[in-house]
């Protein structure tokens, strides 16, 4: 930390002024930061968009949501500031922080989280929870308390409130959040310079202004893996959050930077589209999981920083079960599932891949290993606005490489519109019982049970559950070590 230093001259009969001309600007502390990002958002409405870039600009920097998700998982108040929970566990009464306001002077009240939680479930919503905001209805008790009303029991509830899809809008504002997006956060736009970078400024008129130490923050634009290395070294970039793993050794034994490694429950897989021949065959999406070697990929490209899974669930998440051992690596197998399949090789597919580094990398490995048991795939590099509206939304795709960041996403297997397209009554009636099941123990073995039918149903490929690297400044200060969620939450940074 910068010391103001006194400085008196020695013989004098008075001190010398306390700071001398110049000084002022040489010892205050920093109070701007720039960040790196490896993919821009397509909008600034966490409600309306499924990318996880979007939550990272915005999630509790412009928007608030309810409860606050911690980096070490744990849930407390936000923009409410405390609750209780019915014995039945379907009944949530929110007492509501008072003297809020958003952005454009309206107040935060009940009414606005009802209009919230109305819209997210509405017929015209985009909201990638939909489902889980139609089983919530919103009663207003009084301006600062607001009843949530659960068709089932979620354990996980408080936890969703938190997330960047429940996130309070303002209504007379919310069909332009997207450019112009008004919430109850620290920070407001400043400027968004497509292609280029995105500038939030502090807000003063924030509830609290004096805990935000960051006064301006810009969020940079930066794809390609070479060019994030040479933006920090050159002290472009103060902190690269998920940065690519290539090069971090240099900056491991350089006293400038500081490397965080943080755990994830980011789930990176081989997405299948089960809606095209022969995808739709077992056999076929079993020989593909038996022809990848996950730890060459995870080697060749995640830098080693991965552990493997064998299903849509990661280590350290509540009822987690290893089933790596479900669809083994075994390139002989793969060759007899596929004459099994009645598949003549060569079979051509083709696989989408976004901008992010492990993708494009992790694409050209896992090429070269479906080449050995007669599969070919044609790559296709994309941007991010083209994954999300071809492979993401119009499913025109083959195979794709993805990370889904999301902690609790087994429902996407019950929705039959997902990109996907995975199928199962099985898997349906399964998923029905874990929302339902109360007891930790039994709904512990529920979600065991589910990961291994989406094991044995080769619903995608499993590829690893990635270790996320962040290159920072060495003096900058409260950066998320772990991630339950991908958010850069600014009001706990600051200059050390």
């Amino acid at each position: 930390m910068l010391n103001r230093r006194h400085l008196l001259a020695a013989g004098t009969l008075a001190p010398l002024p306390l700071w001398l001309p110049g000084m002022a600007q040489a010892q205050a502390k920093k109070d701007t930061v720039v960040l790196g990002m490896t993919l821009e958002p397509p909008g600034l409405d966490p409600t309306a968009g499924a990318a996880s870039s979007i939550a990272e600009i915005t999630h509790y920097n412009l928007y608030e949501t309810l409860t606050k998700i911690n980096a070490d998982g744990s849930v407390s108040p936000l923009l409410a500031e405390s609750w209780e929970v019915s014995p039945d566990l379907k009944t949530y009464t929110f007492k509501l922080r008072k003297g809020v306001s958003f952005h454009n002077g309206e107040p935060f009240n009940a009414h606005s989280v009802k209009f919230s939680f109305d819209r997210a479930s509405s017929e015209k919503s985009t909201n990638k929870d939909k489902r889980t905001f139609a089983n919530l209805t919103a009663q207003v008790v009084d301006e600062h308390t607001v009843v949530i009303l659960n068709k089932e029991i979620d354990p996980d509830l408080l936890f969703v409130l938190g997330q960047a899809t429940s996130v309070i809008v303002e209504p007379k504002s919310a069909d332009s959040n997207a450019t112009k997006p008004i919430g109850t956060g620290p920070y407001k736009l400043g400027n968004w310079s497509k292609g280029a970078s995105i500038t939030l400024d502090a807000w003063p008129q924030y509830r609290n202004p004096g805990s935000i130490r960051i006064r301006r923050a810009t969020f940079r634009f930066i794809s390609d893996a070479a060019a994030q290395v040479a933006a920090l070294l050159a002290g472009d970039v103060d902190i690269f959050p998920r940065v690519s793993a290539r090069g971090i050794d240099q900056f491991k034994t350089n006293p400038r930077y500081q490397v965080v490694i943080s755990g994830s429950r980011a789930k990176t897989i081989v997405a299948i589209n089960e809606r095209r021949k022969p995808l739709d065959d077992v056999r076929v999406r079993r020989a593909l999981s038996a022809a990848i070697d996950r730890k060459a990929v995870i080697a060749g490209a995640a830098e080693g920083l991965g552990v493997p899974i064998g299903s849509h669930y990661v280590p350290g998440a509540f009822g987690y079960v290893d089933t790596t051992g479900i669809n083994p690596y075994d390139v002989e197998k793969a060759k007899k599932l596929l004459a099994e399949a009645g598949v003549k090789t060569p079979l051509s597919l083709s696989m989408t891949l976004p901008p992010t580094p492990y993708a494009r990398q992790g694409g050209e490995i896992i090429a070269a290993q479906l080449a050995k048991i007669g599969v070919e795939v044609k790559l296709q590099n994309v941007e991010w606005a083209q994954w999300l509206s071809g492979t993401y939304t119009n499913k025109n795709y083959d195979l794709s490489i993805i990370s889904h960041v999301e902690p609790f996403d087994l429902e996407n297997y019950t929705r039959p519109d997902y990109y996907w397209g995975y199928k199962s009554e099985k898997f349906n009636k399964l998923f029905e019982q874990i929302k339902l099941e109360a007891r930790p123990a039994d709904r512990s073995r529920l979600l065991g049970e589910a990961q291994r039918l989406l094991a044995e149903d080769a619903a995608n490929v499993y590829l690893y559950q990635p270790q996320w690297v962040t290159i920072a400044a060495k003096n900058v200060r409260g950066l998320w070590k772990d991630m339950p969620i991908f958010i850069n939450d600014l009001s706990s940074m600051y200059w050390a």
